[in-house]
């Protein structure tokens, strides 16, 4: 039907006050016109009805503004990605020395290098010095298998080798890589088995250097049965105060030194985990302690 006809001059506005953008249109019909008294409260109802739908459409909105706002910061965060992505892994000092990770991490995988011991199963023996001269050295390696959460491994066979003060190794020489000549002897080699605690004690002296290497130790670990689990290598803490510091490379200095953080197999090593910890003097000798984690 159109009211238009039938309405003139009889629209009155009329504004919501809770609702300042609300405007809706009020069609009075006159009560002296009864023919329209049907469509007048029709109307009217359905402008009640109307008003009171945007009255509550209205407060909805309202309240729904007001748990947004309550909610925004918390969706932001949620959102929010952070400024600092921390990758990397807590390094914490084991009670037996070295350096581990929160999380079981096996040791590095090294080179033997050019001076593997020929012949490990013949120096079964803790004390290596055999009549070289140096301060001395007891290092105590600690063996975990990193298959069963870096636990203990007894058993394990371990063989370590290293130059000595002067930065040579038995069982090679009259070459090119070293001059002097050491092939008829085996000083500063041998081969332990670790106990129930998964230990290993070693008796030397602190090794020397050479040209292009930091202060180390070469360690091989075999299963009980001999297979080969990890070659890898021990590293030196370096700087004032410490072991290498106060060894001064013996007679040779420290000049043309390689550090660690240089050195071609320690430069990646920058979570210490290959770093022993070293305690001791000169006059009293020094204690070197270490865990490897091997897979096992």
């Amino acid at each position: 039907m159109e009211l238009n006809r039938y309405l003139p001059n009889h629209i009155f506005p009329l504004t919501n006050p809770h609702c300042k953008n609300l405007s809706i249109q009020h069609y009075h019909l006159p009560t002296q016109q009864p023919q329209f008294t049907a469509i007048q409260t029709s109307l009217t109802q359905n402008l009640a009805n109307l008003l009171s739908t945007k009255i509550m459409e209205r407060k909805n909105f309202l309240r729904s503004l007001l748990i947004g706002a309550a909610s925004t910061p918390a969706i932001l965060n949620a959102c929010k990605k952070s400024s600092v992505i921390d990758d990397s892994v807590g390094v914490t000092t084991t009670p037996t020395g070295g350096s581990s990770t929160s999380s079981c991490v096996v040791a590095p995988t090294e080179t033997e290098g050019p001076f593997p011991t020929k012949s490990p199963a013949s120096y079964v023996r803790s004390d290596i010095t055999d009549g070289r001269s140096g301060y001395k050295l007891t290092a105590k390696i600690v063996i975990g298998n990193s298959n069963n959460g870096c636990a203990a491994l007894a058993g394990a066979i371990v063989d370590i080798w290293h130059c000595d003060a002067e930065g040579n190794y038995s069982e090679y020489g009259n070459t090119s890589m070293q001059s002097t000549n050491y092939q008829s002897v085996h000083f500063l080699r041998g081969r332990q088995t670790t106990d129930s605690n998964g230990l290993v004690t070693f008796t030397s002296i602190f090794p020397g250097w050479y040209s292009g290497r930091a202060t180390h130790i070469h360690v091989h670990v075999y299963n009980a049965a001999g297979t080969s689990l990890k070659v890898t290598q021990i590293a030196f803490p370096e700087g004032s105060g410490s072991a290498v510091a106060l060894v001064n490379g013996y007679s040779k200095g420290m000049s043309g030194y390689t550090y660690n953080k240089n050195d071609n197999v320690f430069s990646d090593d920058t979570t210490g985990i290959q770093i022993a910890t070293v305690s001791g003097s000169t006059s009293a000798g020094f204690v070197l302690n270490i865990q490897l984690s091997v897979p096992a």
